[in-house]
């Protein structure tokens, strides 16, 4: 395999426990966190029973989200993913112990969401950093 094998959407590689997950939604990108084992944490909007492109979308005009753990494969849908700990130059990891911690801490509950100041990105790059962080709000 070729070293730009590893970065293309169609090979996303393995993901580990703590990496951030980008999902390429129709127009804008959701986020998660691999759990390990197949999982995901990740803010939806409160309604259930929708497909998972649409429930992001929806997302973008809530104000409220629950958190959930889920399949990686059931929040991806027909989209397409990749591993993508881009800002891991800039804030240093926390301890994956400590993500998996505070990520299962947070499971079931429900947060504010503001796709601005608090979105998907910003709830992932807060367990793997400790910091909100996202730079998508930068291009609405």
């Amino acid at each position: 395999m070729a070293f730009n094998d590893c970065f293309s959407l169609s090979y996303p590689g393995n993901p580990r426990p703590g990496d951030l997950i980008e999902v390429f939604r129709p127009c804008y990108q959701h986020w998660a966190l691999y759990l390990g084992d197949g999982y995901v944490i990740n803010i939806a909007p409160l309604e259930d029973g929708i497909s998972p492109s649409f429930t992001s979308a929806k997302s973008l005009f809530s104000r409220k989200a629950l958190v959930k753990m889920q399949l990686l494969k059931d929040v991806v849908g027909k989209d397409t993913y990749r591993i993508n700990n881009k800002y891991d130059d800039t804030y240093p990891p926390l301890p994956v112990e400590e993500v998996i911690q505070r990520s299962e801490f947070v499971i079931g509950q429900e947060v504010e969401y503001d796709i601005l100041v608090n979105n998907c990105e910003h709830f992932v790059t807060l367990l793997r950093y400790g910091e909100g962080v996202s730079e998508q709000v930068s291009f609405l």
